[in-house]
């Protein structure tokens, strides 16, 4: 296997000279305090070793990446019933694009851009007994990890600005395809987006799409089926309109936030997050999609 360690800290000082690091998210206004010097890198392969460098260790916003976390806990408790609401085509548009969903009668194009998650996090309130407790749990069993909390003040932040998600909440709604309150749903939603992780800590969340289904604490979540789906997901959807780009460039399945951190795995031998917040015209990490380019660039390995 590759010296991993050695791989990281190239990657790093490159990454921390270059003179373009993107710009930070502001349309969420907590979020555009963040300084976008912060970068990290964390690596756990599935025998159990773990490399790290920069900033892997400190907390951010995980906003999107959430996502496909809800997908996950959605998919063990109500099974294939999630593809009657939502389809699996990458949408080619930004992630809070309206049109589609008005064309195509409700029916979002995937559940990784914002109308797919809205339907995703109607599905958790329903099925959940205590829903945001109960997610935040869910995440805390993934990790073992009993630290890893929402941040509330970016989901109020959230709250008062997301005004394409209350829009994209009440067509969705119109077209019956949102069965709680808007308010109650989008109230779940916010705080999923705001869960504060790090590198490391995503990188352990995540490790149960490398390892079929079971988490870092050995127990089963999904099936092979339901992993392979997920992670198909991720790679054809995972970066929205830059789909592809990640795919061309990095080759792996991942998922991308406005935060600005990326994970990305390659099935049965790692798991590697990054987070860089500053962000490219598309909305991902410019240092991370960088980062992870030239990682599977010198390690010859992704699914291709």
């Amino acid at each position: 296997m590759p010296d991993f360690q050695v791989i990281l800290e190239s990657i790093y000082q490159d990454a921390i000279n270059a003179s373009d690091k993107g710009i930070v998210a502001s349309y969420i206004p907590e979020l555009e305090h963040i300084d976008k010097n912060n970068f990290g890198i964390h690596l756990r392969t599935s025998d159990g070793k773990s490399y790290g460098i920069g900033d892997y260790k400190k907390r951010f916003s995980i906003q999107s990446i959430s996502k496909v976390l809800a997908l996950s806990k959605a998919m063990e408790l109500i099974g294939e019933a999630i593809w009657e609401r939502i389809d699996v085509e990458p949408s080619g548009h930004k992630f809070n694009q309206l049109a589609l969903l008005e064309i195509e009668n409700g029916i979002p194009r995937n559940p990784l851009i914002n109308s797919g998650a809205i339907v995703i996090a109607d599905i958790l309130v329903s099925n959940l007994k205590n829903p945001k407790e109960d997610f935040l749990s869910y995440l805390r069993d993934l990790t073992g990890d009993n630290t890893i909390c929402f941040n509330k003040d970016v989901a109020l932040s959230e709250k008062l600005t997301g005004f394409k998600n209350y829009a994209a909440a009440n067509l969705l709604k119109s077209f019956k395809n949102l069965q709680n309150p808007v308010d109650e749903v989008l109230d779940f939603y916010f705080h999923q987006c705001s869960i504060e992780m790090s590198c490391s800590q995503l990188s352990n969340a995540f490790y149960l799409f490398a390892n079929n289904g079971r988490c870092l604490q050995d127990k089963l979540h999904i099936t092979d089926g339901q992993v392979k789906r997920v992670n198909a997901l991720m790679l054809t959807c995972g970066f929205y309109d830059e789909a592809g780009e990640f795919a061309f460039e990095v080759g792996l399945p991942g998922k991308s936030g406005v935060g600005g951190g990326i994970v990305a795995l390659l099935p049965d031998k790692f798991v590697i997050s990054t987070w860089s917040p500053g962000l490219n015209k598309k909305g991902n990490s410019k240092l991370g999609m960088l980062a992870l380019a030239k990682f599977t660039t010198k390690t010859k390995l992704s699914i291709f």
